[in-house]
C-alpha cells in the first residue's frame, strides 16, 4: 500500500506539470485584432481558485465548496488545503488543526503557533491540558475561510504565525437578500448515516433598506459516536455531541456616497457532555468529568471609504471574544478535574489602506495599531493572569516595471504578563521586532515567479507564569519560500482554464520552549526544552476546467522535519506532516448539477514515535442547485465519505478516522 500512495502521488503531480508544460505560449483572443466581435466564450471553472496574484501561499475556500464539503467541524473545511493536518477532526473537542507541523499538540490545546481570527477578532485558547479548544465553532455560521501558510502573510494580523493563519468571515444579510430590501429565509436540514449526524441551520436575512440589513442564524449539530472503517466505535466514552450555535449580525450604511458603515456581529457555540473522559484526546485515564463549553465573540465595527480619496480606507474594529470550560469530576477529591477555564480576549484594530504612487511605483499600503488584552482564570496547573500587548504593523505593497511586485511587511508588539496569584503573581515583559519581505514578478504569458522571507517571535504566554525558564525569553522562527505560478485562460482550447503553484519553504525554529524532551535514563524525568526545530516542504496546488464543465483539482503536500534536543540529540520531528496528495475530477451539468469524486492519500510517517500507515481513501459528492426556473433556490447534495470503509488514523490523530458516511443535505431559500 506504502508504494502505491507513493505512486499515486507522483503520478497525479506529473499529470498537472503535463498540462502547465502543454499550454500554449499565447492565448487565443476573444477579440480580433480588427476589432470584430467572435461572441461569448464561457470559461470553466473549477472547485477551488488558486491565488496565483500572490508570493502569500494563501488558499480560500468560499461558501459553495463550504456547502458541498458537508462538513461537521470547521477543521474539515480546510483539511484539503497543502500542509493543513487535522488532529481528531471529526470532533469539536478533542481535535485541532495543525499547519506545516504547528499547532494542535496531543497534551496542549495548541503550541501557538498558529492564529486564527473570525471577522477579525483573534480566538483561540492556549495550552489547556488534555482537553484543548483552539476552535470551536460551527461551518454552518461562515461563507470564507482562508488559510494563509507559514508566516510571510502573518504580520497584520499577529505574532508568532510560524504555521500559519486561519481566517472566517461570517455570513451577511445582503449574501441572501441580493443587496435589495425584503425578507430572505434559508433553511438547511442535513442527514449523516456514521453516527446518525442531524443537523439544522435555519438563516432568517432581513433588509428593512438597502442601507441597513440583519441576520439571524441558528444552527444545532447532532451526532452520536462515529464507527470507524472496522466498525469499532470511535471514542464512545465521549456520548452524543449535541452542539447549538447561532449568530446575529447587523450592519448600517451611510454617509456621503455611502462612504461609512457601522456593523455589529456576535457568534456562540455550546456544548454539554455528561460522564466524559477528562482527557477528550485518549490519551490518558484521569477520571471522568461533566464538562460544559461555551465560545462566544462579539464585534463591533466602523469603516470609513470617502469616495474619491485613495489615500483613506479607515476601519475601526472592537472584538470581545470570551471562551469558558466548565468540569465537574464525576468522583470528587481530584482538584485537576475540576479545574475550570476561562479566556476573555479583548482587542481594539485601527488601521487603513490607502492606495498611491510615487514615481513609477504603486503602493498599497496598510497600517495599523492594535491593542490585545488576553485575561485568564486561574486553575489547576493553569496560572490566572493577564497578557496586554500593544502592536504596530505596516505592509505596502509596491507594484513597478511592468510585473514586479515588491511587499515588505513590519510589525512590533510589546507584551506584558502579570499573574494573579503567588508564587505566579510576578509581572514580565516582552517586545520584539518582526518583519519579512516578498519579491514577485509575473510575466505576460502568466507564468510568475516569487520568493520571500519572514521573520516572528512566539512571545511567553500566561500559561508561562509558573516556569521560570519559558517566561523570560520568545521563541523565534525565520522562514523562507520559493516558487513560481502559471495562471491562462484558453490553455489547452477555447473557454478552458488552468492554474498552477508551486511552493517550496524552509522554517527553522529555535529558542524552543514550547516542546521538551525527556533526557533522563533512569530515575524520576528530566524534561529538557528542544535546542531547534528544522522543516522543510513543497506544496502544490493546481485546477484545470473546461467550458464543458469538467474540473480537476489537485493539492499536495509534501514534507520534512528534524528536531534537535537539547542535549544535541538530531531526530524527527514529532509533529511532522505526512506527504499527502488530494486530487478531484468533477462534471458540472447545465448550471445545476455537479458531480465529482476525490481521493485523498497519505503516505507513511513516523510522528511523536507512533508509526501511521499510509492510506487511499474516497469520497464521491453530487449536488442539484438550479439557477432558474421553478426549483431556484432548492439545493440538494448527497456525499459518500470514505467510500470503501477504509481503516485508517489520520497522521498526528489520536483516534481512527470514521468509516464509510453518507451524507444527505436538503436546502431552500425563501
Amino acid at each position: 500500500m506504502r508504494h502505491q500512495t507513493r505512486a499515486s502521488l507522483r503520478g497525479t503531480t506529473a499529470l498537472c506539470l503535463i498540462l502547465t508544460t502543454a499550454a500554449p505560449a499565447v492565448a487565443q483572443d476573444a477579440i480580433p485584432q480588427d476589432g470584430g466581435f467572435l461572441g461569448t466564450i464561457l470559461l470553466g471553472e473549477s472547485k477551488r481558485e488558486v491565488r496565483t496574484d500572490t508570493a502569500v501561499p494563501v488558499t480560500e475556500i468560499d461558501q459553495t465548496e463550504i456547502d458541498d464539503r458537508q462538513a461537521g467541524t470547521v477543521a474539515e473545511l480546510i483539511d484539503s488545503v497543502p500542509g493543513v493536518t487535522l488532529v481528531n477532526g471529526a470532533t469539536p473537542q478533542g481535535s485541532g488543526i495543525t499547519i506545516r507541523g504547528y499547532g494542535t499538540t496531543g497534551s496542549f490545546g495548541t503550541d501557538q503557533k498558529i492564529l486564527i481570527q473570525v471577522d477579525g477578532a483573534t480566538r483561540g485558547s492556549e495550552e489547556l491540558y488534555r482537553i484543548g479548544n483552539q476552535l470551536f465553532t460551527d461551518p454552518a455560521l461562515y461563507k470564507e475561510v482562508e488559510v494563509l501558510r507559514g508566516t510571510i502573510g502573518s504580520f497584520e494580523y499577529g505574532s508568532g504565525a510560524v504555521g500559519g493563519v486561519v481566517r472566517l468571515e461570517t455570513k451577511d444579510a445582503s449574501d441572501f437578500t441580493g443587496g435589495t430590501p425584503g425578507f430572505a429565509y434559508r433553511q438547511t436540514l442535513e442527514f449523516a448515516s456514521n453516527g446518525n449526524g442531524l443537523t439544522s441551520s435555519s438563516i432568517l436575512a432581513w433588509q428593512p433598506t438597502e442601507k441597513l440589513e440583519f441576520l439571524a442564524n441558528y444552527t444545532r449539530r447532532i451526532t452520536d459516536p462515529q464507527e470507524d472503517g472496522n466498525g469499532s466505535l470511535i471514542n464512545p466514552a465521549g456520548g452524543q455531541t449535541n452542539d447549538p450555535s447561532w449568530l446575529i449580525k447587523g450592519k448600517y450604511t451611510f454617509g456621503d456616497g455611502d462612504n461609512q458603515s457601522l456593523s455589529f456581529t456576535h457568534t456562540e457555540t455550546e456544548s454539554s457532555q455528561d460522564d466524559v473522559p477528562y482527557d477528550s484526546f485518549g490519551l490518558a485515564n484521569f477520571g471522568n468529568v461533566d464538562r460544559s463549553v461555551r465560545s462566544a465573540t462579539s464585534i463591533l465595527r466602523y469603516n470609513f471609504n470617502p469616495v474619491g480619496n485613495d489615500l483613506v480606507d479607515m476601519t475601526l474594529q472592537y472584538s470581545y471574544a470570551d471562551e469558558e470550560i466548565n468540569q465537574t469530576a464525576i468522583i470528587p477529591g481530584n482538584p485537576l478535574l475540576d479545574a475550570d477555564h476561562r479566556y476573555e480576549t479583548t482587542t481594539v484594530t485601527l488601521k487603513n489602506t490607502s492606495l498611491f504612487a510615487t514615481g513609477v511605483i504603486n503602493h498599497d499600503l496598510t497600517t495599523g495599531v492594535e491593542y490585545i488584552k488576553r485575561k485568564r482564570k486561574d486553575a489547576n496547573s493553569a496560572p490566572g493572569g493577564e497578557d496586554n500587548r500593544w502592536a504596530i504593523f505596516a505592509i505596502n505593497e509596491m507594484s513597478f516595471g511592468g510585473g514586479w511586485t515588491l511587499t515588505p511587511a513590519l510589525r512590533y508588539e510589546t507584551s506584558k504578563i502579570k499573574g494573579d496569584t503567588a508564587p505566579n503573581n510576578g509581572s514580565f515583559s516582552h517586545d520584539a521586532m518582526m518583519g519579512g519581505i516578498s519579491l514577485r514578478y509575473g510575466w505576460d504569458n502568466g507564468f510568475s515567479v516569487f520568493g520571500s522571507a519572514a521573520y516572528t517571535e512566539v512571545m511567553p504566554i500566561i500559561d508561562d507564569l509558573d516556569n521560570a525558564a519559558r517566561i523570560q525569553d520568545s521563541e523565534k522562527s525565520r522562514t523562507f519560500e520559493l516558487g513560481f505560478a502559471y495562471e491562462r485562460e484558453d490553455a489547452i482550447r477555447a473557454g478552458d482554464s488552468l492554474s498552477f503553484k508551486l511552493n517550496v519553504y524552509d522554517t527553522e525554529l529555535w529558542d524552543v520552549t514550547s516542546y521538551v524532551t525527556n533526557t533522563a535514563v533512569f530515575g524520576p524525568p528530566n524534561f529538557v526544552p528542544l535546542d531547534k526545530v528544522n522543516t522543510q516542504g513543497v506544496e502544490i496546488e493546481a485546477a484545470y476546467a473546461m467550458a464543458s464543465g469538467f474540473y480537476m483539482d489537485l493539492n499536495a503536500n509534501f514534507a520534512d522535519g528534524k528536531e534537535t534536543t537539547g542535549v544535541g540529540v538530531r531526530q524527527d520531528w514529532r509533529n511532522q506532516a505526512a506527504n499527502s496528495l488530494r486530487l478531484t475530477v468533477g462534471q458540472k451539468f447545465a448550471n445545476a448539477y455537479d458531480v465529482s469524486w476525490e481521493m485523498v492519500a497519505n503516505d507513511a510517517v513516523t510522528t511523536n514515535g507512533v508509526r501511521y500507515s499510509s492510506f487511499v481513501a474516497h469520497n464521491l459528492r453530487a449536488t442539484v442547485a438550479p439557477d432558474s426556473g421553478v426549483w431556484k433556490g432548492t439545493e440538494i447534495r448527497f456525499g459518500i465519505e470514505n467510500v470503501f470503509d477504509k481503516q485508517y488514523t489520520q497522521n498526528l490523530s489520536t483516534r481512527p478516522a470514521a468509516g464509510r458516511n453518507f451524507k444527505l443535505t436538503f436546502a431552500k431559500q425563501f
